[in-house]
């Protein structure tokens, strides 16, 4: 399964919850978040894993790349959201067949440490 069926799967998921979808696949640069939402008031910024080890696979150069996509899609609005975090939506699957979707919200975001690690995520704010 490539990563724009796991994105489909992901968009699906977030929209029964109620999340509203503003940007896909949105670029700054090189680097790129699959999924910009609206969790109520909440800005959501949304990657998508499906890969094998999925949430466990973002490595720190992919956190990285993250951090600068996220900041790069703050900076460009006026006025900036009150409340804004980044979620994975981890889509496990098994010779293209969906097996299970889940959703981490507010995942930690750190140059310096992997996902999983205790943290405070710099994008994270209440």
């Amino acid at each position: 399964m490539k990563g724009r069926l796991g994105e489909k799967v992901a968009e699906r998921r977030l929209k029964a919850k109620g999340y509203r979808i503003i940007a896909r696949n949105w670029l700054a640069g090189k680097d790129e978040i699959d999924l910009v939402c609206h969790d109520g008031l909440a800005l959501v910024f949304v990657e998508t894993r499906a890969l094998v080890g999925g949430y466990e696979s973002i490595s720190p150069s992919k956190q990285d790349a993250l951090l600068r996509v996220c900041q790069a899609y703050l900076a460009k609005l006026k006025p900036h959201p009150m409340s804004f975090r980044l979620d994975v939506v981890e889509v496990e699957h098994e010779s293209g067949q969906i097996i299970a979707a889940r959703h981490f919200e507010n995942v930690p975001l750190s140059e310096r440490k992997r996902f999983g690690e205790p943290d405070i995520n710099p994008l994270y704010k209440p």
